[in-house]
């Protein structure tokens, strides 16, 4: 059975198309056979980029690069959230506005925020 978290809404994947939605995974072989069984989340976004597929992590500034192409936007452009204070540092580091995660509150509330400031 998968489970949804209600507060999540997903602007991509057919949803607000003025954003894409992606994923970005510190991960382990067998990740995303998993996942997407537990939660679809191939079809809740516009791409996953799972880091022992990529031979990379997070924070490595070609992770955020690659998901940034795969997506088709610019990291000035992209909000990345993340409860490791590394791969915040480390998405900033690669120009990308990066919200640490500490709650749903909390983080919906700034990414709201980093959406609507022009």
């Amino acid at each position: 059975m998968r489970q949804r978290c209600p507060e999540v809404r997903t602007p991509g994947a057919g949803g607000d198309p003025r954003y894409r939605t992606g994923i970005l995974s510190n991960s382990f072989v067998g990740a995303r056979e998993r996942e997407q069984a537990a939660y679809g989340f191939e079809d809740l976004v516009d791409q996953i980029v799972y880091s022992h597929e990529a031979g990379m992590s997070k924070p490595d500034p070609r992770i955020y690069a690659l998901i940034c192409a795969r997506l088709g936007v610019h990291p000035q452009e992209t909000v990345f959230l993340d409860d490791a204070d590394r791969c915040v540092a480390g998405a900033r580091e690669a120009g990308i506005h990066a919200v640490r995660y500490q709650d749903n509150a909390q983080a919906i509330e700034e990414i709201e925020k980093l959406l609507t400031t022009p």
